[in-house]
Parts: structure tokens; C-alpha cells; sequence
């Protein structure tokens, strides 16, 4: 568990779910191209105060693939102990944090989209009252190569990436197969952002 993240017998688990806004959380293997993907959708929105994108806030610098916001390990504690993440997870040495601004947005009915761990997803169906998940997944073999040709030394072993597993299962409401062209996987994913899908639903 990431520094401050406040667990299931905590405020999470005593406060009402959190809305009527909609939480999308996009789950996947590394390479699977989510950031590249929710950058094409976020560029087809622009302009659309409905939709919020946060930044997610990384013990890592940022990079081509992945706009997020760097933090040392004192500054994210800090950040986490003064209540501004809503999740937040570790991976691969790493700390994650989805900045405590969506749930204003979700109080306030916009949509907000997030890159997520699975590691996090059942406690934002407890937190939030409206969540869909969406897997962005990918063959082995394209997984493997986009993590190879992002070269980045602080992510460590591209297999590792690859084949790293969460320990809780996560049952998605909609998987999108990213391995063509980006404009059929953003066609697909603003679909999903702009419809009314119940948790039952598939596309």
C-alpha cells in the first residue's frame, strides 16, 4: 500500500459513495498504450468541461509516454498525509497518486477519467457511487515491444512490466484491444466515456 492511502476501515469505507459524477478507470499491462490512447481522447475533448483528466502525481519524471506530475517520496507522503490523493497505488518501485480534485469533479456530475492500477479498483467501487472500468490490453508480443522501445531506465525489466500481475482479480465492464490503428481504440473508448453503460454492460 502506497504512503496515506486511507484503507478500507477508514473514511473510504464509512462515507457515502461519492457523485452522481462518473469515474472511468482505465486498466491494462504495461504497453498497452493507455497514455498514448487517453491523450487522443483527451485532444478530442478539449474544450469539454464534462470530462476531467487528472494528472497523475509519480515518484518518477515524466516522459513521452506519460505526462505525469514528478514528486520525491517526502513531497508524495506529504501530499498523501495532507488528504490531496484520492487513490493511490505502488508499482514497480513506484508511488502513484490520482489528485483528490476528482472527487470535486464527481460531486459536481463531470466525468473523470483516470490510468489506474487494478490494485485500486475495488476500493473506488466502494468510494464512488458511478465507475466503469475499461481494460486497454494488447498481445504479448506488442506489449513487450512497446515497453522495450520506451527504453526508460527506471522502469527496470520490460518482461517484468509485461508479466507483472496484481493480486486481486478485476472483472473490467469493457475491454478494448489496442494492437491497430489509434483511431479505432479512441473511437472506441469515447464511446464508452460518453454513454450511459450500466456495470453489466459489455461493448
Amino acid at each position: 500500500m502506497a504512503p496515506g492511502l486511507r484503507g478500507e476501515e477508514g473514511p473510504i469505507a464509512q462515507q457515502r459513495p461519492i457523485g452522481p459524477g462518473r469515474l472511468v478507470l482505465v486498466v491494462g499491462p504495461s504497453g498497452a498504450g493507455k497514455d498514448t490512447l487517453l491523450a487522443a481522447v483527451r485532444q478530442r475533448l478539449a474544450g469539454d468541461e464534462s470530462f476531467l483528466f487528472p494528472r497523475r502525481i509519480v515518484t518518477r519524471p515524466p516522459s513521452e509516454t506519460e505526462d505525469n506530475v514528478e514528486a520525491d517520496e517526502t513531497m508524495f507522503r506529504r501530499i498523501a498525509e495532507a488528504g490531496g490523493f484520492a487513490l493511490t497505488w505502488t508499482a514497480h518501485g513506484h508511488h502513484y497518486g490520482i489528485p483528490a480534485v476528482i472527487d470535486h469533479a464527481l460531486y459536481g456530475g463531470r466525468t473523470a477519467v483516470c490510468n489506474v492500477s487494478r490494485e485500486v479498483v475495488a476500493v473506488a467501487r466502494r468510494r464512488y457511487r458511478n465507475v466503469t472500468v475499461v481494460e486497454i490490453t494488447a498481445p504479448a508480443d506488442v506489449l513487450l515491444a512497446r515497453v522495450a522501445a520506451r527504453a526508460r531506465s527506471t522502469d527496470g525489466d520490460p518482461t517484468a512490466r509485461v508479466e507483472r500481475r496484481v493480486a486481486a482479480a478485476v472483472e473490467p465492464d469493457v475491454v478494448i484491444v489496442n494492437d491497430g490503428a489509434l483511431q479505432a481504440a479512441t473511437e472506441r473508448l469515447l464511446a464508452v466515456m460518453t454513454s450511459t453503460l450500466s456495470p453489466i454492460d459489455r461493448l
